[in-house]
């Protein structure tokens, strides 16, 4: 009787030692991965993402992005502020702005910049306008999208030139192909134009005056996450952009192997196809604070903003690969 006794209460204290250890055990079943709904506009600086989808970079990250389709940094925005997307690309001006009042977005990384050998943004003038060099271009009218990036960047490019603020003179137009399509035509005699956009613009005659690749601190494009969202899912931010970085590391190796997805996403107009050159792509880099505080000078002297928005609150640096 004793030793069935003792028999049972080993047999019970395995069972519980059991147990115990399965309790303590990682789970071996993989959580679902998280999903990350990026809005983008069919521009070059999503081409990274594209590849990263492309190359099952952000499934063996554990993480799902789907990517919404928008046409307009307005529609961009619009779907960003409705919560039906999670990320984007954006600009340093654009976060300003969203930011303005309280925190709503985050940059995690910088997309796109300029750099000595490829613009970003390019101030052109039209094929017969007569004029072919920068000083040209005081008292002109420059066709820009007023409050944004592209009239940030005509700004201070003009500036670095030497121009007063008297002698820049603009005229809206916000949507790009009508900007270029006066530019064509010579209704308008400058403009400034995003590039590969600015490249289809020069093949068709237009004039390259001055563009970012001689002051490359002011020609940059972010990713940006909605601050809830990297609140609530800092691992998949951190696997999205180590799969992006992934994809920029291998796009920069061979920067012409991309033709198919260049067409298939129209992030280089079809003209360009097989002749135009990609630029390179950042790699783990930030805004510097500096970069930020102009951008607010400058929105502030415009009147966007009422009062200073903050760096830190406004870069994220805790997700670079």
């Amino acid at each position: 009787m004793i030793k069935r006794r003792l028999s049972l209460s080993v047999r019970m204290f395995v069972m519980a030692l059991f147990i115990i250890i399965a309790a303590c055990s990682p789970q071996t079943q993989s959580s679902e991965p998280v999903k990350l709904r990026i809005a983008v506009l069919p521009i070059l600086d999503a081409l990274p993402m594209y590849v990263a989808q492309a190359n099952n970079y952000f499934e063996s990250q554990g993480v799902e992005v789907e990517f919404i389709p928008v046409s307009s940094a307005a529609e961009r925005d619009q779907v960003m502020a409705a919560g039906q997307a999670d990320g984007m690309i954006n600009d340093l001006v654009s976060t300003v702005l969203y930011n303005q009042d309280t925190t709503q977005i985050q940059i995690v990384a910088f997309a796109r910049t300029a750099t000595p050998e490829f613009p970003q943004f390019r101030i052109l003038a039209a094929k017969d306008s007569g004029i072919s060099e920068v000083d040209d271009l005081k008292g002109v009218e420059i066709g820009i999208s007023e409050g944004s990036v592209i009239e940030y960047t005509t700004d201070r490019l003009l500036e670095a030139e030497g121009f007063s603020p008297l002698e820049i003179v603009t005229v809206a137009v916000p949507s790009i192909p009508v900007r270029m399509s006066l530019l064509d035509s010579g209704e308008l005699s400058a403009a400034n134009l995003p590039d590969p956009l600015s490249s289809l613009a020069i093949q068709g005659g237009a004039v390259a005056i001055v563009d970012d690749s001689s002051h490359p601190e002011f020609g940059n494009s972010e990713i940006s996450f909605r601050k809830a969202v990297i609140d609530a899912n800092p691992d998949a931010i951190r696997g999205f952009l180590a799969a992006v970085d992934q994809a920029v590391q291998e796009i920069n190796a061979d920067p012409g192997k991309w033709d198919e997805l260049l067409t298939e996403q129209s992030l280089v107009p079809a003209p360009l196809i097989g002749s135009y050159q990609i630029p390179t792509f950042p790699s783990g880099t930030l805004p510097s604070e500096a970069q930020w505080e102009d951008v607010v000078a400058w929105s502030l002297e415009k009147g966007l903003i009422s009062e200073s928005v903050s760096y830190n609150d406004s870069v994220n640096s805790d997700f670079l690969p």
